[in-house]
Protein backbone atom coordinates (compact mmCIF):
# COMPACT_ATOMS: atom_id res chain seq x y z
CA UNK A 1 0.00 0.00 0.00
CA UNK A 2 1.26 3.45 -0.95
CA UNK A 3 -0.16 6.76 0.22
CA UNK A 4 0.51 9.89 -1.79
CA UNK A 5 0.17 13.47 -0.59
CA UNK A 6 0.52 16.36 -3.04
CA UNK A 7 1.42 19.92 -2.13
CA UNK A 8 2.50 23.12 -3.82
CA UNK A 9 -0.57 24.08 -5.79
CA UNK A 10 -2.03 27.56 -5.75
CA UNK A 11 -2.85 30.68 -7.70
CA UNK A 12 -0.21 32.14 -10.00
CA UNK A 13 -0.17 34.67 -12.82
CA UNK A 14 0.50 33.61 -16.37
CA UNK A 15 4.22 33.29 -16.96
CA UNK A 16 4.89 32.35 -13.37
CA UNK A 17 6.19 29.13 -11.84
CA UNK A 18 5.11 26.56 -9.29
CA UNK A 19 6.69 23.39 -7.98
CA UNK A 20 4.42 20.55 -6.99
CA UNK A 21 5.61 17.90 -4.58
CA UNK A 22 4.24 14.44 -3.94
CA UNK A 23 5.35 12.66 -0.79
CA UNK A 24 4.93 8.90 -0.78
CA UNK A 25 4.75 6.48 2.11
CA UNK A 26 6.35 3.06 1.95
CA UNK A 27 9.83 1.62 1.81
CA UNK A 28 9.78 0.66 -1.87
CA UNK A 29 9.19 4.09 -3.37
CA UNK A 30 12.27 3.76 -5.56
CA UNK A 31 10.69 0.76 -7.33
CA UNK A 32 7.57 2.65 -8.38
CA UNK A 33 6.86 4.53 -11.54
CA UNK A 34 5.46 7.95 -10.65
CA UNK A 35 3.21 10.14 -12.72
CA UNK A 36 1.61 13.56 -12.66
CA UNK A 37 -1.82 13.93 -14.20
CA UNK A 38 -4.23 16.82 -14.46
CA UNK A 39 -7.95 17.09 -14.82
CA UNK A 40 -10.51 19.80 -15.46
CA UNK A 41 -14.22 19.30 -14.79
CA UNK A 42 -15.95 17.26 -17.47
CA UNK A 43 -12.75 15.98 -19.03
CA UNK A 44 -10.56 12.92 -18.62
CA UNK A 45 -7.51 12.83 -16.41
CA UNK A 46 -4.55 13.45 -18.71
CA UNK A 47 -0.88 12.65 -18.31
CA UNK A 48 1.43 15.57 -17.67
CA UNK A 49 4.66 13.73 -16.99
CA UNK A 50 5.96 10.36 -15.83
CA UNK A 51 9.22 9.13 -14.36
CA UNK A 52 10.14 5.46 -14.15
CA UNK A 53 12.04 3.86 -11.28
CA UNK A 54 15.19 3.98 -13.40
CA UNK A 55 14.76 7.69 -14.01
CA UNK A 56 13.58 7.81 -17.61
CA UNK A 57 10.94 10.44 -18.18
CA UNK A 58 8.02 11.24 -20.41
CA UNK A 59 6.54 14.72 -20.73
CA UNK A 60 3.34 15.54 -22.57
CA UNK A 61 3.72 17.65 -25.69
CA UNK A 62 1.48 20.36 -24.27
CA UNK A 63 3.96 21.08 -21.48
CA UNK A 64 7.25 20.01 -23.03
CA UNK A 65 9.95 22.60 -22.49
CA UNK A 66 8.02 24.17 -19.60
CA UNK A 67 7.48 21.35 -17.09
CA UNK A 68 10.06 18.99 -15.59
CA UNK A 69 9.49 15.87 -13.53
CA UNK A 70 12.08 14.59 -11.07
CA UNK A 71 12.30 12.31 -8.08
CA UNK A 72 14.30 12.09 -4.88
CA UNK A 73 14.23 8.50 -3.70
CA UNK A 74 15.94 9.38 -0.42
CA UNK A 75 13.00 11.64 0.39
CA UNK A 76 10.30 9.44 -1.16
CA UNK A 77 9.21 12.46 -3.16
CA UNK A 78 8.46 13.26 -6.78
CA UNK A 79 8.38 16.82 -8.08
CA UNK A 80 6.80 18.67 -10.95
CA UNK A 81 8.51 21.95 -11.76
CA UNK A 82 6.15 24.10 -13.80
CA UNK A 83 7.49 27.18 -15.55
CA UNK A 84 5.96 29.65 -18.00
CA UNK A 85 2.52 28.73 -16.79
CA UNK A 86 -0.47 29.47 -18.99
CA UNK A 87 -4.18 29.81 -18.16
CA UNK A 88 -4.71 26.50 -20.00
CA UNK A 89 -2.60 24.80 -17.32
CA UNK A 90 -5.37 25.48 -14.79
CA UNK A 91 -6.50 22.11 -13.42
CA UNK A 92 -6.41 19.79 -10.47
CA UNK A 93 -3.07 18.01 -10.50
CA UNK A 94 -2.79 14.46 -9.25
CA UNK A 95 0.19 12.35 -8.31
CA UNK A 96 0.07 8.64 -9.13
CA UNK A 97 2.21 5.59 -8.48
CA UNK A 98 2.43 2.07 -9.81
CA UNK A 99 4.83 -0.81 -9.09
CA UNK A 100 4.47 -2.46 -12.50
CA UNK A 101 7.32 -1.32 -14.78
CA UNK A 102 5.66 -2.58 -17.96
CA UNK A 103 3.75 -0.46 -20.42
CA UNK A 104 4.06 3.19 -21.37
CA UNK A 105 2.53 4.36 -18.09
CA UNK A 106 0.98 7.43 -19.67
CA UNK A 107 -2.71 6.72 -19.10
CA UNK A 108 -4.55 6.98 -15.81
CA UNK A 109 -5.76 3.37 -16.01
CA UNK A 110 -2.18 2.14 -15.63
CA UNK A 111 -1.75 3.56 -12.14
CA UNK A 112 -2.85 1.88 -8.95
CA UNK A 113 -2.31 4.57 -6.32
CA UNK A 114 -3.45 8.19 -6.35
CA UNK A 115 -3.11 11.30 -4.27
CA UNK A 116 -6.00 13.58 -3.39
CA UNK A 117 -5.04 16.26 -5.89
CA UNK A 118 -3.89 19.84 -5.64
CA UNK A 119 -5.44 22.79 -7.46
CA UNK A 120 -3.38 24.93 -9.80
CA UNK A 121 -4.99 28.12 -11.09
CA UNK A 122 -3.23 30.33 -13.59
CA UNK A 123 -4.69 33.79 -14.08
CA UNK A 124 -4.30 35.75 -17.29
Amino acid sequence: QVQLVESGGGLVQAGGSLRLSCAASGRTFSNYAMGWFRQVPGKERDIVARIRSGGSTYVAESVKGRFTISRDNAKNTVYLQMNSLKPDDTATYYCAADPDPRGPLITYTEYRYWGQGTQVTVSS
